[in-house]
């Protein structure tokens, strides 16, 4: 499998808008439509921002793969802030500690293909997102 990767450092709330376009262009640059593209940033632009708001810093990792049969774009995104307690509750839609919408993480999943998330408390969260372009 081949594979280029390239990071966004997540400290400020200027950075969640660098990781958009990074992503957006990846996407653009592997071929996706528009639609799709749209997609992915908005995905990291919720990643990221769940960095910023609850972790203070972290990165988003983006990550071209491509093996025989199909190519997209691998998203991962990590901190190491206080970790999330209860899994299954951030994963219903609707839940929010932030007093946003509450689309988060549900959202995320929603938007890509592949969705795992890894979290432990005081450790902090991974998690791993891919979306594969549609032949």
């Amino acid at each position: 499998m081949n594979s280029q990767s390239s990071y966004v450092n997540i400290q400020k709330e200027w950075d969640i808008v660098g990781a958009r376009h990074v992503a957006r262009d990846l996407a653009k640059s592997l071929g996706f439509g528009t639609v799709d593209q749209a997609r992915i940033a908005t995905a990291v632009s919720e990643l990221a921002r769940n960095i910023y708001l609850y972790a203070k810093n972290g990165q988003v990792h983006f990550e071209k793969i491509e093996s025989m049969e199909r190519k997209g774009l691998r998203i991962k995104a990590m901190d190491s802030g206080p970790g999330i307690g209860d899994i299954g509750e951030v994963m219903q839609d609707g839940f929010s500690t932030s007093g946003g919408l509450g689309a988060g993480l549900p959202g995320v999943k929603r938007l890509m293909d592949d969705f795992v998330i890894k979290s432990e408390l005081g450790e902090g969260t991974t998690i791993i997102a891919n979306k594969w372009v549609r032949q």
